[in-house]
């Protein structure tokens, strides 16, 4: 009722009376209702045999008008044969809340029943949408694509508009990474997303599954967004013609066609998708779904402890070599430098799918590295890519060789097959008992290994698999394209979407339950360095590893694109050796990886003095004053996106505070030693101080309008180098 009675004052109305339980719709004799928050509503239109959004706006912008766009399957297949649907509106069935909607849609020869729902989870930012589809058939059907949301607005011919999206890291930070372009005339465009990207050069990049169209403009400017929460294969698309933008959101058809098995009872649900208004700049696009991200799909355990993000020591600056002698010393120097946690990488382990300590590197097991870590005021995180199988001959692996988990593989390995160090042969969760052995297993590593962090690699949720006795839809085994790519053995066919459908829903649940055990665990996706960087993750994980380039250019290139749209605090950036001739050097390549979640990937016994001092004030820094803000502030891109050469920048101005940050960079053009940020996000009557705290220049107080209309000089006459400008409020 609390809930119910919030929205009612921020105005949001329902065509139809709020009461306290659900309001059945035949009692309401509406035929349109309207849900939304304070940012986003949505008005429905109940057709007699399918639903339709007829507008999207919010109370500052008047907005997007359309019809004609919800198509709901037309048909499903029972022993070979195509069956016609024919939907109709059960208006006693459906129901209409303050903070849901659900529009119940029948078919009753054969018996299907469909579920059109909005759900509001948050005062602002986006609504959620799904569609259910129940077999009550009494047997097994087959479905075809479901798209999980359509649209067709009504946008005059001559209405310029430009569309948003962000690439991947996916292994390395993308040449273009953030795109914003016109939208005219002819415009088509399509964009995908899975868990596993194979970047190609002259290809396009997958995208982190969200896209926004607006009006051209810096500031008061209207547009909306669609995202989507969902790990497997997916697809966005927009297309411009004459005075219509119309596109979709869903599972990817292709390959195809795309169709999905469906037993007596079950149910097939659409991947969520998100959906907003927003007016302002795309930075106020994006500190709108930020907040949202972290309210609604983050655990709130970890947004809310001051110590999130963490600082982590990581061992994979020695690769496959660490063993516990280098464990022991790291985690010594970890908590005197005033680390937070020790990450044990890969090479840890006996064998890919042999998940257990190597007793000549560990004899005494992981529990022992884990304690000495507690001991010294860390936590202790473990590397694992769980979803690959070896060649281990020990009875409890996961290996080719054993004749039950030989069949959960997706694809059988070709003669003489021997895994890499750490990759192996995907395993299908999507298989119960494929996905019970991995729960037991990660449950077992958390549990007797005392873990507070488990990092996944690899590739958990399965590209494709020739398997004709799994849940997924089978195909012929002559379509499927079997290849090795990046030491992995892969399957791809046109039941692809498919198995990636029913893994990623199994990914969930594995890592819910396994939260639910250990409520304080922090889960990092990593998969290959940002190719998992999806919403349908942030449900479930803590942060992402979002590049596997180390280098300060990759690290600031791919934090600028996805800090567009996923909160900073997920956002990993691994720091590696790097040369820096000078301590200035040294202090931007920490800092490359310091604008959200900062982990450290090399020896730091081999610091000298002045960079060990250097290390220990940025880290102390990072915790009084950057943290809070990477944690709660909002973010502006006030430096263009960086290419090495110039500079770029990066602001935080958290409103409530009054507090804030620049991070400026010099790129290697000696040439330009000075550059001038304008700032964003600050009151224009309030004064502010800024304090340079390198010293490179003295402190100055200016009104936020004077810093938003010609903003501040920053002078690196050193190139590749950094300052930190602290803002703060001057109280008169």
């Amino acid at each position: 009722m609390k809930r119910l009675k919030k929205l009612h004052d921020v105005g949001v109305a329902l065509i139809a009376i709020l009461a306290t339980n659900a309001t059945p719709l035949w009692a309401t004799h509406v035929e349109a209702a309207q849900i939304g928050n304070r940012d986003t509503r949505v008005t429905i239109r109940f057709g007699s045999s399918a639903p339709q959004v007829t507008q999207l706006s919010s109370t500052s912008i008047t907005g997007w008008t359309g019809n004609d766009a919800t198509t709901l399957i037309d048909h499903i297949t029972i022993d070979g044969k195509d069956r016609p649907l024919h939907w109709h509106f059960n208006r006693t069935a459906s129901r209409l809340r303050g903070d849901a909607m659900d529009a119940v849609y029948e078919n009753d020869v054969p018996k299907l029943r469909l579920t059109w729902s909005w759900r509001t989870r948050a005062m602002h930012g986006p609504l959620e949408h799904t569609i259910r589809i129940q077999n009550l058939t009494g047997r097994t059907i087959t479905l075809p694509l479901q798209d999980s949301f359509r649209f067709r607005w009504h946008v005059p011919a001559s209405r310029s508009l430009q569309q948003l999206w962000i690439d991947k890291g996916a292994g390395e930070a993308p040449p273009v990474g953030t795109h914003l372009v016109d939208v005219g005339e002819g415009y088509r465009w399509l964009g995908t997303s899975s868990t596993y990207a194979h970047p190609r050069k002259g290809e396009p990049r997958e995208i982190i599954p969200y896209m926004l169209v607006r009006s051209p403009g810096d500031d008061a400017t209207d547009g909306w967004y669609v995202g989507m929460e969902f790990s497997g294969r997916v697809a966005m698309r927009v297309q411009r013609r004459g005075d219509v933008l119309e596109g979709g959101a869903g599972l990817n058809p292709e390959p195809g066609p795309f169709e999905t098995r469906l037993l007596s009872g079950e149910s097939f649900v659409t991947p969520t998708v998100f959906l907003g208004a927003t007016h302002g700049s795309v930075d106020d696009a994006g500190n709108a779904l930020r907040r949202w991200v972290r309210e609604v799909l983050n655990d709130p355990r970890h947004v809310a402890d001051p110590h999130y993000p963490l600082l982590v020591n990581n061992s994979w600056g020695s690769g496959m070599a660490v063993d516990a002698a280098q464990a022991h010393r790291m985690i010594i120097d970890s908590a005197a430098l005033g680390f937070e946690m020790f990450h044990l990488d890969a090479g840890w382990f006996r064998g890919v799918g042999d998940w257990v300590p190597d007793p000549r590197k560990f004899p005494q097991g992981l529990v022992t590295i884990a304690d000495d870590a507690h001991r010294h005021g860390l936590k202790f995180g473990l590397w694992i890519d769980w979803a690959q199988a070896g060649n281990s001959m020990q009875p409890a692996s996961m290996s080719v060789l054993h004749a039950a988990t030989r069949d959960w593989l997706v694809t059988d390995p070709p003669p003489g097959w021997k895994p890499g160090e750490f990759k192996g042969i995907t395993i299908d969760i999507g298989q119960s008992d494929a996905k019970a052995w991995v729960s037991k297993e990660v449950e077992r590593l958390v549990h007797d290994d005392h873990l507070d962090m488990l990092e996944h690699d690899g590739y958990v949720v399965a590209q494709g698999c020739d398997r004709a006795d799994h849940p997924h839809a089978t195909c012929d085994p002559k379509l499927v394209h079997h290849y090795e790519d990046e030491g992995f053995r892969w399957a791809d066919g046109p039941n692809s979407t498919d198995v990636s459908y029913h893994a990623a829903r199994a990914y969930y649940d594995i890592y819910r339950t396994l939260k639910k055990a250990h409520p304080d665990l922090l889960l990092e996706i990593c998969n290959d360095g940002g190719r998992m960087v999806d919403f349908g993750s942030a449900a479930v994980g803590d942060y992402f590893s979002i590049v596997d380039s180390y280098d300060p250019l990759s690290n600031r290139q791919a934090f600028y694109d996805a800090s567009h749209v996923l909160p900073s605090a997920m956002l990993e950036t691994y720091v590696k050796q790097w040369p820096t001739p000078r301590i200035e050097n040294f202090r931007t390549m920490l800092r490359s990886g310091m604008m959200g979640w900062f982990t450290l990937m090399l020896d730091t016994t081999r610091w000298t003095s002045a960079q060990r001092d250097d290390a220990m004030e940025e880290l102390r820094v990072y915790k009084s004053t950057l943290r809070p803000l990477i944690r709660n502030a909002d973010l502006y891109h006030v430096g263009p996106r960086p290419d090495g050469k110039g500079w770029d920048g990066t602001e935080y101005v958290d409103a409530a505070s009054g507090t804030g940050v620049l991070y400026a960079f010099h790129g290697s053009n000696g040439k330009e030693i000075s550059h001038r940020f304008v700032l964003k996000g600050l009151q224009p009557l309030r004064r502010y101080r800024l304090h340079f705290h390198d010293g490179s220049a003295a402190d100055v107080v200016e009104t936020g309008d004077a810093l938003s209309r010609t903003g501040v000089v920053v002078r690196l006459p050193v190139p590749e180098s950094s300052e930190l400008v602290m803002l703060s409020t001057v109280h008169d």
